[in-house]
């Protein structure tokens, strides 16, 4: 058996908003009725935080869900507890209808951290970032450039992005690029 390798192997663009890939993490697509409480459930217990509501994600350390859309849910757990994940996920809503897969070799999640990280996303992405519009727990699917990606803002100053992994590596420069060209000071 062969040893998981994360899509850019911890790859940093430092600078005053660092672009860090975040190494493997654990991702489960469930898509069913988000309204279900035994789904709800399941999904809680596997990540301790809340469920989120419509264009939310709830994230504490490797752990969180994140709304995709109004019958999908992303489950973040950390790389080694997916397959248990899994397990309960089909044990508790076996009798239900759902489908749970695990895409985490799919995608590849990338950190964009620093005091103008907002910049950085609004230079590539067609989302009002303004920050009486998107805060900390807000949640899009949305392209970066041409690449479709998802992200969610973490704090003030950090945001997560999630794309598919055959595109890694031209996420990440776009990024580290919009992070190199500097401050356009649109939001001070």
């Amino acid at each position: 058996m062969s040893n998981a390798v994360s899509a850019l192997n911890g790859k940093v663009a430092a600078g005053e908003v660092t672009i860090r890939e975040a190494g493997l993490r654990g991702m489960i697509t469930l898509r069913g009725d988000l309204n279900d409480s035994k789904i709800k459930s399941v999904c809680t217990g596997l990540t301790g935080v809340d469920f989120p509501t419509v264009g939310q994600a709830n994230c504490v350390g490797e752990k969180g869900l994140c709304w995709m859309s109004p019958d999908e849910l992303l489950i973040l757990v950390p790389y080694a507890e997916v397959n248990d994940a899994l397990a309960q996920i089909a044990k508790i809503l076996k009798k239900k209808h759902h489908l749970a897969e695990n895409v985490s070799d799919a995608r590849a999640l990338i950190t964009v951290e620093g005091a103008y990280a907002r910049e950085v996303l609004a230079k590539l992405a067609p989302v009002d970032l303004h920050p009486d519009s998107f805060a900390p727990g807000d949640f899009r699917r949305t392209h970066l450039g041409q690449a479709a990606a998802a992200f969610w803002m973490r704090d003030a100053d950090t945001f997560e992005v999630i794309c598919f992994r055959s595109i890694a590596e031209y996420v990440f420069d776009l990024l580290a690029d919009g992070a190199k060209a500097g401050r356009v000071g649109y939001f001070d």
